[in-house]
């Protein structure tokens, strides 16, 4: 077993997020005398891009599901040890004025699509698509019955590059580029969605075309953020002790944790995505702490099969794979009984 573990997580509310940020996570490796490296700070770029690939060994990974769907469909042995389900704002935007007030306005517009030509993982693209097609699903409509603008960028999408012209900033909040084509009137509407997308929404004034990310049909809401599973590489599942069942269990009793303090849960969700605590709680609604539990169930498994068929019908992901295969319950199950008890 190696000494260190390698550890990524996503700008976004998950219970792995809060538990690194309150020392769980360092703390229960540190008993087991794993040291616990960070693959977002990390100086290599080849590190920094297992975020993406997955493809450190003894790593481990919370957030936006189409990386981790990708590697898989790509061969990469890892397997999801526990997923969260906590919904967002997710919404198709538009300007005032510009005649679009409801879904069914969408039809014959142009819809802006960002787009990374050199990204081998462009979630963003999928993002952004498959919000469209949810909206357009809801009124009888296909993305035939829009014109997708596709919005090119050579920016990199890892997540700390940043701006170092604006004082060292770390982050860029999605949305730029689409923002821009709005505004120069190169397209009609986009899609946006979680903290950072209702707040820009806001900034700006916009009209809320179709909005559907709390909508009752998980096929219509699944997307990047909807849910986001926790996964481990198999080498890494392999290794005894059970430090991966130790991980799912200091993951998981961030659920009560934040039940028991939900104003504190919100503050560390506001810091990890870099936005104000009422951004959270109107993004994610006011139950947010009440859904950062880990779980591995059937609609879960739906869910991510449907958006496995939607990523490999538009060529996001190489290979169709078993997702019902890919969930690993033992260290979820072995956690449970641990906090019981």
């Amino acid at each position: 077993m190696s000494q260190s573990v390698w550890y990524t997580r996503c700008p976004a509310p998950t219970p792995l997020s809060i538990a690194y940020q309150l020392g769980w996570v360092e703390q229960q490796f540190k008993e087991a005398g794993v040291g616990v490296r960070s693959i977002r700070d990390s100086k290599d770029p080849a590190v920094r891009e297992s975020h993406f690939t997955h493809a450190l060994d003894f790593s481990f990974r919370q957030g936006g599901n189409i990386p981790p769907l990708w590697a898989r469909s790509g061969g990469r042995q890892t397997q999801v040890v526990g997923v969260t389900t906590t919904d967002e704002f997710q919404a198709i935007i538009a300007l005032p004025g510009s005649g679009i007030a409801k879904g069914s306005d969408l039809r014959g517009r142009r819809i802006g699509v960002p787009r990374k030509p050199g990204e081998r993982i462009d979630f963003q693209r999928a993002t952004a698509l498959k919000g469209i097609v949810s909206a357009l699903s809801l009124e009888g409509l296909s993305h035939t019955d829009v014109e997708l603008i596709y919005l090119d960028s050579p920016e990199a999408s890892l997540i700390e590059t940043g701006n170092a012209a604006f004082l060292g900033l770390k982050r860029r909040y999605p949305y730029g580029e689409e923002l821009l084509a709005l505004a120069s009137g190169r397209i009609d509407a986009f899609f946006v969605k979680g903290a950072e997308g209702l707040v820009l929404a806001n900034q700006i004034g916009a009209v809320v075309v179709s909005e559907f990310g709390f909508h009752p049909d998980p096929r219509i809401r699944v997307n990047n953020g909807t849910p986001r599973p926790l996964t481990v590489d198999a080498l890494f599942l392999e290794q005894p002790p059970d430090l991966v069942a130790d991980l799912v269990a200091i993951v998981g009793r961030v659920a009560g944790w934040a039940e028991a303090h939900p104003h504190d849960a919100v503050r560390l969700i506001a810091n990890e995505i870099g936005v104000g605590e009422d951004a959270v709680w109107a993004a994610n609604g006011p139950d947010v702490h009440r859904h950062l539990a880990l779980t591995l169930d059937d609609e879960q498994a739906v869910a991510f099969a449907h958006f496995k068929t939607f990523l490999l019908e538009w060529g996001f992901i190489p290979a169709d794979f078993d997702v019902a295969g890919w969930f690993a319950p033992a260290p979820l199950e072995a956690a449970t009984r641990r906090n019981a008890a």
